[in-house]
């Protein structure tokens, strides 16, 4: 493919390993880099996302750390649901931070409804992590795939293909966005068919994921203990008054960092920003003390 960049290239030859840990009756797929044993990070997807939305991102990290990144249920190669919740969803990240072995508590980094996972695992299981970091999660609004989940049909059922040329020449995300760097989204959409036996193909996510009623994070972010921040889109979703009532809600202790021209996903239009951004956030918390949060 012309003009892509060396790093990109570079990224996707860093293999990861995938393995998978049982939890309440599912099997959870996650995909692992890096040596066991070393300080982590772990990466949860947004609705309709999957693991491999962090193949490009997560080579980055691998000089000082071990990662990881998690199929929610319902979402890549995990196991589907007859119903999804917030909080099992929480119990499937801890689950994967308890098999993955890192050294210390790890960072967890989440986007969009990844990032309302990674408020409730923050509050719901303060000791097994060292800080989390939200991208772009609007926690004071329906997050826009539940929106459009349970407003059309868009999600209704798993649609099915004969030839997966199509759906990822038209591959776009919900919300859409101005610009997806094609390399990228190219990248994430053959990662998102399955071929099933009847030699079908389909998107791997469960159509059944965003019409559930699910506790709504709001209540979660006072409780979190541990460090956070919040990276907000300068195009996305947390609006500058999002972005402050979030902040309030933290307790006044949490930064809000503005990624500049990004678009509610930064991992497909801005992703040397969204790698910059999450590298200053743990080298500062690698030579700070956190404040007393309890």
């Amino acid at each position: 493919m012309a003009d892509v960049p060396s790093w990109f290239t570079a990224a996707l030859e860093v293999e990861p390993t995938a393995r998978t840990v049982e939890v309440a009756g599912a099997s959870i797929n996650y995909l692992s880099w890096g040596d066991a044993g070393r300080p982590g990070i772990v990466f949860v997807h947004g609705g309709a996302a999957h693991a491999h939305w962090w193949s490009h991102i997560a080579p980055a990290f691998l000089e000082h750390h071990s990662i990881a990144a998690i199929d929610l249920s319902g979402h890549g190669d995990s196991d589907r649901r007859d119903e999804y919740t917030l909080d099992l969803w929480c119990d499937e990240v801890a689950a994967v931070i308890a098999d993955a072995a890192f050294d210390r508590p790890p960072i967890l980094v989440g986007h969009s409804m990844g990032g309302f996972v990674t408020i409730a695992t923050a509050a719901r299981h303060p000791s097994l992590l060292a800080g989390v970091v939200i991208v772009d999660s609007p926690v004071v609004d329906v997050d826009p795939e539940v929106n459009v989940g349970r407003a059309t049909n868009t999600f209704q059922k798993d649609r099915e293909y004969a030839d997966p040329t199509g759906p990822i020449e038209r591959f776009r995300t919900i919300p859409a966005q101005g610009v997806y760097l094609p390399y990228i989204k190219d990248n994430i959409a053959t990662r998102s068919l399955r071929l099933d036996p009847d030699g079908l193909w389909r998107w791997k996510f469960d159509s059944a994921i965003f019409i559930p009623p699910r506790r709504e994070p709001a209540e979660y972010l006072s409780q979190i203990t541990c460090r956070v921040a919040l990276l907000r889109c300068e195009h996305g979703l947390v609006t500058p008054d999002i972005g402050d009532y979030m902040y309030n809600q933290l307790g006044r202790v949490a930064p809000v960092i503005e990624l500049p021209t990004a678009g509610h996903h930064p991992m497909l239009d801005v992703p040397l920003i969204l790698i910059t951004a999450i590298r200053s956030l743990i080298a500062d918390w690698d030579h700070s003390r956190p404040l007393d949060r309890t």
